[in-house]
């Protein structure tokens, strides 16, 4: 091939026979010398990849896995222990309410007694009171209805008295009385 510039003519061949027509690696005649080189270089890449850093990775994962599955087993473990505990606590409030319902009532029960107790006390001493002053009631009544009599047998001979102009005899009062 030959180009033309300002009138003269050039010639593209390289100077030992070869022309040049791009990039050598396209060139099917280094094909060979590059898949060779392609295969040494994954092959030692591969080996480095496959015996150094691939192991140290899987062995990092797999360290991880077994830690995240042991902290899952541990946190399940926990979680059943704290379910076992809350229906342990569950269970002590439960019986301590049933506790507390049982003491409140045998306290209810005993202030109920007691009250019941006072009331009787206080209940027999006002019947004593009560029965103490029937008593003097009834020495009072019997002492007034002693006194009507004998009231009454002088009214009726002021009566008698102020009607007649006589005083009427104790035996006359008397009879008229009964």
């Amino acid at each position: 091939m030959a180009t033309e510039h300002h009138g003269t003519v050039e010639s593209t061949e390289a100077p030992h026979g070869q022309e040049s027509g791009g990039l050598p690696q396209l060139q099917f005649q280094h094909w060979g010398g590059q898949i060779v080189w392609l295969v040494l270089i994954f092959a030692v890449l591969y080996a480095v990849l496959s015996k150094a850093l691939l192991p140290r990775v899987s062995g990092a994962i797999e360290t991880r896995g077994a830690k995240i599955a042991g902290d899952i087993a541990d946190a399940r473990r926990l979680k059943d222990e704290a379910e076992v505990q809350a229906r342990a606590a569950a269970a002590e409030v439960a019986e301590a309410r049933a506790k507390a319902q049982k003491t409140a009532a045998d306290a209810k029960a005993k202030a109920s007694a007691e009250a019941a107790e006072r009331q009787a006390k206080e209940e027999a001493v006002l019947a004593e009171k009560l029965a103490a002053a029937e008593g003097r009631i009834q020495v009072a009544r019997d002492e007034a209805m002693g006194h009507v009599r004998t009231v009454a047998s002088e009214t009726a001979g002021a009566i008698v008295e102020k009607l007649t102009g006589k005083a009427a005899s104790a035996a006359e009062l008397k009879a008229s009385l009964a």
